[in-house]
């Protein structure tokens, strides 16, 4: 079997397993796991390895890219502080504790297992939001689990190559660790900024969708490789083009260039999101080859331990970095004050581990600068299988039951900026009616039929959380015909007229936006129907 038909197959089991995910209410990540640990011990299927470079390569930069376009930059910033605080402080006493239960329990050397530590302390930012979004969570526990996801792969990876160095070297400087990180970090910054920057203006030269979005396409390989050509973080300079990218995406493409880009992203994530999970599950069956000096029971205990390790340092970290910070200072008490132990609950068992620890674990290299094995390497590879196991399938499976019983749901939040962002956005159709009937362009009934349009829109949308409900009288259809005039001649009138209001509503959305009073999640949802809208007009 070829490796074209291995892979035509993967990706048949991945729309099967989905799909099956959705009819029973799953996750899909979760079944996705389950189902290529399933398909890696049918008999006579080939060995399918999942090569680390190409993990880093080709499926990070794309997915980080994907979520950090899509991510509110207003909700990341008002959040930071907890984002930071979960991905670079709990990586790093995640890192020490599960040192210590490795090296205590399981035998492994201190630099083996502080190795271990790392590549066990990232979450990953796929689960994360796939399961945290289908259970109607509050939006700012789903913001911190996203950008916590986001963030914490540069850290993970900067301790894991300090580790690994001290392993294979023998040599160890926390002076120069802490420095590589700092610089790395906001250097990785820095160029995923100017990546971003250069996309923008670029994409104002390529008013062709096709061509704008080939561009788009290729840009979270520019910045990854860019970064890491300069030995920077090119996780974090993926992640600052997406967020770039997002923040100026509202007025630097055409609405067709956007609606075709959406649904390009969302099949191609979805195709890599799925055969990564795929790939998780199909990797134990060669893991377990490499443990023949280990009995069931030793390796059993071994998993059990490091994984409760994991999902305990995680529990005792989030609790207080929530609320000691507030009881501390007063500053950050009125700013911000101490949400629900509920949903800090739900936050500190939201720790589910993917692609990235074990694409971490499998790029570790075979032997020591003094030519011996690599201390432990089949081990870490076991056990970070089994932590992603565990974090993965029990975790994910057991926080419906969990939210449910916390009491837990949808604060509504965005949905209420997305009914004021809507209104707004009617607000200035109608000023901009009212600048425009003045043209000789614009024909009176054409501007009144569009002003019906919006009024109603403006009065519908007004209404939706008023007491009574009431959403007014329904007015005539606004595109009823009015005579028999030339149609050609009227539809590019009022085509034109409604280019006009479209470009004045997007730049009230952005108003909006940048001055704080909308979220970027709210402008998306609005900025998709006038997409839609127009693309419908230029039909």
């Amino acid at each position: 079997m070829s490796g074209v038909e291995i892979a035509l197959g993967l990706l048949l089991a991945v729309v099967v397993l989905a799909a099956l995910a959705q009819r029973v209410g799953m996750a899909y990540p979760i079944l996705l796991v389950l189902g290529g640990l399933a398909l890696g011990f049918v008999p006579g299927l080939p060995a399918v390895e999942l090569d680390p470079e190409l993990v880093f390569l080709l499926f990070l930069p794309p997915l980080l890219y994907y979520e950090a376009l899509f991510t509110s930059w207003r909700d990341f910033r008002f959040n930071l502080r907890p984002i930071l605080l979960l991905a670079v402080g709990l990586v790093l006493m995640t890192t020490v504790v599960v040192a210590a239960v490795a090296h205590w329990v399981a035998g492994l050397p201190w630099g083996a297992a502080f190795v271990l530590g790392a590549i066990v302390s990232a979450t990953d930012a796929v689960a994360a939001t796939a399961i945290a979004e289908r259970l109607g969570l509050p939006h700012r526990v789903v913001v911190v689990l996203s950008g916590e996801s986001l963030v914490n792969d540069a850290t993970v990876l900067a301790v894991l190559g300090v580790a690994v160095a001290a392993v294979v070297e023998g040599v160890f400087s926390f002076g120069e660790a802490v420095f590589k990180f700092v610089v790395g970090g906001l250097g990785g910054l820095v160029v995923g900024l100017a990546v971003g920057w250069v996309l923008v203006r670029l994409l104002r030269f390529l008013p062709d969708p096709v061509l704008a979005n080939a561009a788009v396409l290729l840009f979270p390989f520019a910045s990854y490789l860019a970064a890491e050509e300069l030995h920077l973080s090119g996780i974090l300079a993926v992640v600052a083009t997406g967020l770039y990218a997002g923040r100026k995406a509202a007025t630097a493409v055409s609405g067709r260039t956007r609606l075709q880009g959406n649904l390009f992203w969302e099949m191609a994530v979805f195709l890599l999101n799925g055969f990564v999970f795929v790939l998780i599950g199909l990797q134990l069956r060669d893991i377990l080859e490499g443990l023949s000096g280990y009995s069931v029971a030793e390796l059993a205990l071994y998993a059990v331990l490091v994984s409760l390790a994991v999902v305990l340092a995680r529990v005792f970290w989030v609790f207080p970095a929530t609320y000691v910070p507030r009881i501390v200072s007063r500053r950050i008490r009125e700013r911000d004050p101490a949400p629900p132990w509920q949903a800090v609950s739900v936050v500190a068992w939201c720790g589910m581990r993917g692609v990235i620890s074990l694409a971490a674990a499998l790029s570790l290299p075979l032997v020591t600068a003094e030519g011996g094995p690599f201390p432990g390497r089949d081990l870490i590879l076991f056990l970070t299988f089994s932590v992603i196991l565990a974090t993965l399938v029990l975790q994910g499976l057991s926080l419906p039951t969990m939210i449910r019983a916390l009491g837990l749901e949808d604060d509504g939040s965005i949905e209420r900026e997305e009914v004021r962002g809507r209104v707004k956005a009617a607000e200035a159709a109608l000023s901009r009616v009212d600048e425009l009937s003045l043209e000789d362009w614009v024909r009176e009934d054409t501007a009144e039929r569009v002003r019906a349009l919006y009024d109603y829109r403006r009065r519908r949308f007004s209404s939706r959380y008023a007491e009574d409900g009431s959403g007014g009288e329904d007015r005539e259809d606004p595109f009823g015909n009015r005579g028999r005039e030339d149609y050609e001649v009227r539809a590019v009138a009022y085509q034109q007229l409604m280019y006009e209001l479209f470009r004045a509503q997007r730049e009230a959305l952005v108003r909006l936006r940048d001055e704080g009073e909308i979220s970027d999640e709210a402008l998306h949802r609005i900025e998709r129907d006038l997409d839609l809208e127009e693309s419908r007009l230029e039909i």
